[in-house]
């Protein structure tokens, strides 16, 4: 009795070890990772009637597999930039429209996933859809890919608009035909969005905000998310008419880098 006593106490004893062990591995990997600041927010919780299809989360982007950060498909900003986005919100819908984002704060692990991308020049499985004009040695030094990127400022956001009643985007298939993204609207990967003449991440100057060659209700669905969104204080990059950023932005000059999950900020809203 007192060996089994014994045996059955040094079997205990392994397993709260173990357990130890394997609690305490898990707490320094969960403490690894750094956390928003306090006021960066879920945009969900400012506004749960905007859109959100976080491409980066799923093998459809030009990298062609869920990008290094994003943990949950979920769109992560500064409070001020998702208020101002609520409130064009609230403009869109008057006219029935609603907001989609496709990416907003990224974090630099991501962007670092991007570099390693365009640095490897035999990788093209993605060239037919997002830059079949562009030699992916030009990449870097036409502004497509840079090592740092205004996402990771958490102001930042990639988006479009829907006409209202929005239908689902179907998923997409990995391994299916790839079409170019400045093809007509009923060729290219279907997307609810609008037509606004390119799809999202199109790498080529036809996806520049105000390209001439751009006219018609295709125009015009550009120039309403703009006149939506600067009203409200946010800036458009010029050569991409789907990325804006809310100005004053609360930080202009850091870089962060936690994962895009709702674990990343505080309270884990």
């Amino acid at each position: 009795m007192t060996r089994l006593s014994s045996a059955v106490r040094g079997v205990a004893a392994a397993l709260a070890a173990l357990l130890a062990v394997t609690t305490a591995s898990a707490t320094a990997r969960a403490h690894t990772d750094p956390e928003a600041p306090a006021d960066f927010v879920a945009l969900r919780t400012v506004d749960p009637t905007i859109l959100q299809e976080m491409r980066y989360y799923t093998p459809h982007n030009f990298v062609g597999e869920p990008v290094d950060g994003y943990r949950q498909p979920v769109c992560i900003l500064t409070r001020p930039a998702a208020e101002a986005l609520h409130e064009a919100q609230a403009t869109l819908l008057r006219q029935g429209y609603t907001l989609k984002v496709y990416d907003c704060y990224r974090p630099q692990r991501a962007v670092n996933h991007f570099v390693r991308w365009a640095e490897d020049l035999n990788d093209e499985a993605t060239k037919a859809e997002f830059y079949p004009n562009v030699d992916k040695t030009r990449l870097f030094a036409d502004g497509y890919i840079a090592e740092k990127s205004g996402h990771s400022r958490g102001s930042t956001m990639d988006l479009t608009i829907v006409k209202l009643p929005a239908t689902p985007t179907r998923p997409y298939v990995p391994g299916e035909p790839l079409v170019p993204c400045y093809a007509p609207q009923e060729q290219r990967f279907p997307d609810n969005s609008v037509d606004m003449a390119t799809g999202f991440d199109c790498f080529d100057t036809l996806a520049h905000t105000l390209d001439a060659r751009v006219q018609g209700q295709q125009r015009a669905n550009r120039l309403l998310l703009k006149g939506a969104l600067e009203d409200l204080g946010f800036v458009n990059l010029a050569e991409e008419w789907w990325h804006y950023t809310f100005e004053p932005e609360p930080y202009p000059d850091t870089y962060f880098d936690f994962p895009v999950s709702v674990e990343s900020l505080t309270g884990g809203h």
